[in-house]
């Protein structure tokens, strides 16, 4: 444990979140008496102080969600180096499933990009109504992220301080690999039908958020980013290593494949939940999205599926065969 809390990365990844974590109580506090006492239409001194202090905390949350993307970002840099340190690991794959914390951390740092996301639109429709139509909603939303980026910090320092360097872990082939024959693909799937299901879910995703069929986008979106995730590990990813064996989300983040993970899951995700929230603030608030976001989303998309099928492409035409 020792020889991880004197990693370089873990300790800026760990001071990060902890001054991120103070600033964020303060809010909280402050975020409560903003909600217990707001009144709008009421034009007195108290008020007048309750907006100055409600737009303080905006621009502190902005600054703080804005930090909250790079760590995810650097989590990831900081979780792949430390394979060095731990016995079996070749990548992050190995590190994450070093101890009963690291896979829950990942899943609920997803889910908070995902309210970050649904937040910076809500605030973006309060900040533009005359009357901070939604700034109840919207401070309510900031109370429940503080509270699950609390839960994050609490499973951060569970995690890091729970990893063995003693202890041998499994590899990425031994996790994502296919163990007595079983079928790792979801609801029983070959590669050629996930194929087929996840180029046509985003064909479906593209031309429902389009045509502004949200109920549909939400339906479809929502699929995609699941079969696109298997997708990625155990088709795409192989052409990406160059080797039908190594299936791995991980790896691809290194330097070996030119950081080319980054920009995969950037754009999955960040377009996924883009568009989802999207979709969930029009239907709640009837608000139309923009063309800026709209193009943004089916860029994002648009940018997945291209590199992904790009590298099979790619891999056909200068080898003549599949692997």
């Amino acid at each position: 444990m020792g020889e991880i809390f004197i990693s370089t990365n873990v300790v800026v990844y760990l001071l990060g979140e902890v001054v991120l974590a103070l600033l964020l109580l303060v809010g909280l506090g402050v975020s409560i008496q903003l909600l217990l006492r707001w009144d709008f239409d009421a034009f007195t001194p108290a008020q007048f102080r309750l907006e100055q202090q409600a737009y303080l905390i905006n621009t502190m949350a902005l600054f703080i969600f804005g930090m909250k993307f790079l760590l995810l970002l650097y989590f990831a840099v900081s979780v792949d180096a430390l394979a060095i340190l731990v016995p079996g690991a070749m990548c992050g794959a190995g590190v994450i499933t070093a101890n009963g914390y690291g896979q829950p951390l990942l899943v609920i740092k997803l889910i908070i990009l995902a309210l970050l996301i649904l937040w910076f639109y809500l605030n973006h429709y309060d900040m533009h109504s005359k009357d901070y139509h939604w700034f109840r909603e919207k401070t309510m939303l900031f109370i429940l992220i503080v509270g699950v980026i609390l839960v994050e910090f609490w499973l951060d320092i569970n995690y890091f301080s729970h990893i063995d360097t003693h202890q041998p872990v499994s590899c990425c082939s031994t996790l994502f690999g296919q163990l007595e024959g079983a079928n790792p693909l979801p609801f029983g799937l070959n590669i050629t039908t996930l194929l087929l299901l996840f180029y046509l879910l985003f064909i479906v995703t593209l031309m429902s958020f389009g045509w502004r069929e949200y109920r549909v986008y939400l339906l479809s979106n929502g699929l995609f980013l699941y079969v696109a995730y298997y997708a990625v590990v155990y088709f795409f990813g192989t052409y990406i290593y160059q080797l039908p064996t190594h299936k791995c989300p991980f790896c691809m983040l290194q330097s070996d494949y030119y950081y080319v993970g980054y920009f995969i899951w950037f754009s999955l995700f960040m377009g996924s939940f883009l568009g989802i929230n999207g979709a969930i603030t029009t239907l709640w608030l009837g608000k139309p999205l923009s063309l800026r976001i709209r193009y943004g989303v089916m860029g994002l998309l648009s940018f997945f599926v291209l590199i992904c099928t790009l590298y099979v492409v790619g891999y056909y035409g200068l080898n003549g065969v599949w692997l």
